[in-house]
């Protein structure tokens, strides 16, 4: 989980988790499962995305691959050096592969995800030795919120 000394980090992670979540809460709305994605850099966020496979026909429309896309575009490269991606939950092999492949150097998630987890859960792309770059990962941050509403939405699927 989240091990914070500086208060100030914790404040700041928790603040772009919370938007992360409002996304999450868009993909609800659209029946999407509830995930929500920002890409920050230098404390601004230049990447948002929720998921969306269903929506728009694409198996890869995940909340973090449309944040790193917009977030691509907006800084003008495909590397995202220095960026920090929130997500409330923890990346499929994937978006753990889409983000060492763009360089992103941190990753701050809410909740895992014990079926597809590509970060802790069952693989650990983030931070493998067999990888040309690694991530600083960060987990636990708003997990409760994160859990509650992926509960809530599957709750209504099977009711």
């Amino acid at each position: 989980m989240a091990d914070y000394s500086d208060e100030s980090a914790k404040s700041v992670d928790e603040e772009f988790m919370r938007a992360a979540l409002d996304l999450a809460s868009e993909a609800d709305v659209a029946g999407e499962v509830p995930v929500g994605a920002v890409v920050v850099i230098e404390g601004r966020i230049v990447g948002r995305g929720y998921n969306s496979p269903v929506s728009q026909q694409d198996p890869t429309a995940h909340a973090e691959v449309l944040a790193i896309r917009q977030a691509a575009k907006v800084v003008g490269n495909y590397r995202l050096t220095g960026a920090t991606l929130y997500v409330t939950l923890e990346p499929c092999p994937m978006c753990a592969g889409a983000m060492v492949h763009a360089r992103v150097g941190r990753l701050v998630f809410g909740a895992r995800d014990l079926r597809f987890g590509g970060i802790r859960s069952k693989f650990r792309l983030a931070d493998s030795d067999l990888l040309n770059h690694r991530l600083e990962v960060v987990e636990g941050v708003c997990t409760a919120e994160c859990v509650e509403r992926l509960q809530r939405f599957f709750a209504r699927k099977r009711g």
